[in-house]
């Protein structure tokens, strides 16, 4: 990957709509060119989709916490159960594993703090093999990029 490729990736980060005709203008191509290095990066799975950017406060989904879970059990049958029923809980915005003192920490979204409440009870505590859990609420999102900073080596 070069330095243009560079340049296309950050441009599509910052527009995914932008035509190729504007892309290859910014990054100093002609459009054919551009249009196969999209196509070269999107072959690679270096680009692996377009979206678009929702307003979640506007969606009911403004209130944001974080979660600790803890689980009983770490087999790998345990975390693959986990982790299944973690992909078809959409208020659940991301799941990561941890290597700490606790398993997973996951970024939920809900209306507010009470739909909060009621899903921790009715969902999260639910999910297979959950021990634990422990509750952190997003008083002002300061930084929150969907963006990969791309590195100029």
């Amino acid at each position: 990957m070069d330095k243009i490729d560079k340049k296309i990736l950050t441009e599509l980060q910052n527009n995914g709509r932008i035509t190729m005709t504007e892309l290859a203008e910014r990054v100093s191509l002609t459009k054919t060119p551009c249009v196969e290095r999209v196509r070269r990066l999107e072959k690679a799975k270096i680009i692996t989709g377009y979206r678009a950017e929702l307003s979640p406060e506007k969606l009911d989904a403004g209130h944001i916490a974080f979660v600790q879970v803890t689980l009983s059990d770490t087999t790998t049958m345990a975390l693959q159960e986990f982790n299944l029923a973690v992909q078809r809980t959409p208020q659940i915005q991301s799941c990561h594993m941890i290597a700490g003192n606790f398993d997973y920490l996951l970024k939920v979204r809900t209306k507010d703090v009470n739909e909060y409440r009621q899903f921790l009870g009715t969902t999260i505590a639910q999910l297979p093999k959950v021990q634990q859990t422990s509750t952190f609420i997003v008083m002002e999102a300061v930084c929150d990029r969907t963006t990969v900073n791309i590195k100029d080596n």
